[in-house]
């Protein structure tokens, strides 16, 4: 028996959340409801497509030939919809979208152009907030559809991993600090850090923590533009994301590596309610055209 669409949709969950519990949220459905339907799928075909592994599951061989099959069917049948809402309807449809402004200037500007290229009948609203907690307010109220942020975030919000980013350390040209830099070597380092209470600032107090490191504070500051000029007139070093230092710094600054390195997973989040299709769409363009980053040797 051939299998149905919604099978296609829940292995191709199960594949992105490497979990049942994670997949059957991801697609608004029972557990128990996305689990018969996997195996009868398996059943169908003759052939294990899921093996567990403690906690979660992992695909056989079997099943990512399967998946790989499914998600070229499942865009397939997307592309065929978009004929059909272009020929048929006039209206237009506003996604809601909201990040932080350093993704907004990355991430955010390659998939959002090429997203409603592809989606003409779509406008995407792009708002930008300084704190993860704001934008993970914002999607739990219902002002913003999708949020776009560094994840972990709230376990009460479903979420789809698009990529990871190197966290890189920026420092005034000529400090004289080894390249690659040790972690450790971050203890007593004079260092440009957001505004104490922030939620940036909280986490980057977490990670120092973990890490059993004190860095002097030398400047505290939310605006971006500060951190820039505080490392570039020699105030200190700052930990930010690669993708964006050649943008913000030029050849104003000397970039370093962590070692081991540092990386930090990049997703999609929005509330445990069903999406809209412009949304849906988006989360599926986001994983497959996400630019892929690689950390420098």
């Amino acid at each position: 028996m051939t299998p149905t669409l919604a099978q296609l949709r829940y292995l191709v969950a199960v594949a992105d959340c490497r979990s049942i519990t994670g997949a059957a949220a991801s697609v608004f459905v029972a557990q128990s409801a996305l689990s018969r339907a996997v195996q009868a799928m398996e059943r169908d075909l003759g052939v294990d497509l899921l093996a567990r592994r403690g906690r979660g599951v992992e695909l056989t061989p079997e099943g990512t030939r399967v998946v790989r099959l499914a998600r070229t069917v499942l865009n397939a049948v997307e592309a065929i919809d978009d004929i059909g809402t272009a020929h048929g309807s006039t209206a237009r449809t506003t996604l809601n979208l909201v990040t932080t402004p350093t993704l907004a200037l990355d991430l955010a500007a390659d998939l959002v152009p090429a997203y409603t290229a592809r989606h003409p009948g779509v406008d995407v609203h792009l708002q930008q907030y300084d704190g993860r907690e704001a934008l993970v307010q914002s999607v739990t109220d219902g002002r913003a559809e999708l949020a776009l942020v560094d994840l972990p975030v709230d376990k009460e919000l479903s979420t789809h991993y698009i990529q990871e980013r190197e966290v890189v350390l920026i420092s005034p040209l000529g400090c004289g600090l080894p390249d690659p830099m040790p972690l450790r070597a971050l203890d007593g380092l004079p260092m440009v850090l957001p505004t104490p209470g922030t939620g940036r600032r909280t986490e980057m107090e977490a990670m120092f923590s973990c890490l059993g490191v004190r860095p002097v504070p030398s400047l505290e500051v939310d605006e971006r533009l500060a951190w820039v000029t505080g490392v570039t007139d020699g105030r200190g070093s700052l930990i930010w994301y690669r993708d964006v230092v050649l943008r913000a710094f030029g050849d104003r600054a000397e970039v370093r590596s962590f070692t081991p390195p540092l990386l930090r997973p990049v997703g999609l989040a929005h509330a445990r309610r069903p999406l809209s299709r412009a949304a849906r769409a988006f989360i599926a363009h986001a994983r497959h055209n996400a630019p892929v980053r690689e950390p420098a040797r």
